[in-house]
């Protein structure tokens, strides 16, 4: 049984008025469960997206001390993220299309949970290099999956789902902010077991995904067949079911401003999931309220990842939001380079409120192609060479920060790449799909 099948049959049924409801069929209620359980399951999924991040820059300087790191290899491991994205996340479409995309969350979540209980005893600072690229490449696959998955099977709750994973997401990036440094605390000080705790959280997140290993197929696992109805303005021509278009990718000029879209608010995210607290502990922030105003800064996300995509939705030009959002960091930056210390509760909104440019470019994905195909190229293309150009920038900034002494030019840097990130993002929210622009 397929997702696509799983879906019809549950929104059919909440379209139907109760007075003409026709009988279920015998396996709706079954059907009706498994889409409940996916809903969960790609809940959990984003919940596990960004501990293995926050986590440790909260509790970078223990995780320095105890390794023996500089900041130039701090500043790497914060690089590796984006860099495992980048090479990894492009194989997501692929594997999906072998072996099924649920089948491919569910390795992926077990890759985090083991990556994430081994990484903080491995001893050494190459070997929690490697056990970090573990987890973070089951980050990875899930990254470029799920707005797949959410066009597939949710084809018309696009901005409603990927709302719900947007804010499930930032939850879990802000709970690992905010709450690392205390179970730290709680476990005698022991940075170790409090970095492991969450593998918990990522072994929970395997089993959902388990009774979706076996939805193979390509139509589930590219996202082939009829496309969804667009939303936002789009123009609403489609193509026959089983009809897909192909996609030079790299033809389409609205492709590659999402990708700079995409790779500069990574940038600016990862700069600050693993700089921004010791930002403020070297402002004289004590380190546990220092976690607190990095969970502010993530924790923005919640209510903001929801609204963002719905509003982003129902717009022909996602413009206005990406200039908001834009204004909020430049604001944020402004306040961290003058008095980090003084107005740190503000400067943390703001550069959290800048950070939500992420929920709205998983939904440009989803907005600028017609057919699950389109959205799995788009997603795959746009994400894997938007974490590529975001690798230099955290570890640039460990290494002005080392060799500067001071947070002067990094948070210059920080400022000046919101521009571009402004300008790439105008052309990316205009009313175009890549259908239109590269097709074959």
């Amino acid at each position: 049984m397929t997702g696509d099948e799983t879906w019809t049959t549950a929104s059919a049924t909440a379209r139907t008025p109760a007075t003409t409801a026709r009988p279920e069929r015998p396996g709706a209620p079954a059907r009706a469960w498994r889409t409940r359980l996916l809903v969960v399951g790609i809940v959990l999924a984003a919940l596990n997206l960004r501990p293995a991040i926050t986590s440790f820059g909260a509790l970078l300087e223990e995780v320095r001390d105890g390794l023996g790191m500089s900041g130039s290899v701090a500043g790497l491991l914060t690089s590796l993220p984006a860099l495992c994205f980048a090479v990894l996340g492009v194989t997501a479409p692929r594997l999906a299309r072998r072996f099924g995309p649920g089948a491919v969350v569910c390795a992926g979540m077990a890759a985090i949970a083991a990556g994430l209980l081994v990484r903080p005893f491995v001893g050494s600072t190459a070997a929690f290099l490697l056990a970090s690229g573990l987890a973070l490449g089951g980050i990875a696959v899930s990254n470029v999956l799920m707005p797949v998955i959410v066009k597939r099977w949710f084809p018309d709750r696009v901005g409603s789902m990927t709302g719900l994973y947007s804010m499930a997401l930032a939850l879990g990036t802000a709970s690992a902010a905010a709450v690392t440094v205390p179970v730290t605390d709680a476990l005698g000080g022991d940075w170790q077991a409090g970095l492991a705790v969450w593998a918990a959280l990522a072994a929970a997140a395997v089993l959902p995904w388990l009774a979706f290993v076996r939805d193979r197929g390509g139509a589930s696992a590219s996202g082939e067949g009829a496309p969804a109805p667009r939303q936002g303005g789009g123009r609403p021509e489609e193509r026959p079911a089983g009809q897909t278009p192909v996609l030079r990718i790299t033809r389409s000029r609205t492709a590659w401003a999402l990708a700079v879209f995409f790779g500069l608010q990574a940038t600016a995210a990862y700069i600050s999931m693993g700089w921004m607290a010791q930002i403020f502990r070297d402002a004289g922030v004590p380190a546990g309220r220092a976690g607190l105003l990095l969970a502010v800064t993530m924790v923005m996300g919640v209510p903001l990842a929801f609204v963002i995509p719905h509003l982003a939705a129902r717009l022909p030009r996602q413009g206005p939001i990406v200039l908001v959002l834009g204004v909020s960091g430049l604001l944020g930056y402004a306040g961290l380079y003058f008095a980090p210390a003084a107005g740190a509760w503000a400067w943390a909104v703001l550069v959290g409120i800048a950070n939500c440019a992420f929920p709205l470019a998983l939904t440009m994905v989803g907005m600028r192609a017609r057919t699950g195909a389109g959205v799995a190229q788009l997603s795959a293309f746009a994400q894997s060479t938007g974490y590529l150009i975001s690798i230099p920038g955290p570890l640039l900034v460990g290494v002005l920060y080392q060799h500067s002494g001071g947070w002067g030019l990094p948070i210059a840097l920080m400022a000046g790449l919101m521009v571009p990130q402004m300008i790439v993002g105008v052309v990316a929210g205009r009313d175009r799909t890549v259908e239109d622009e590269a097709a074959a």
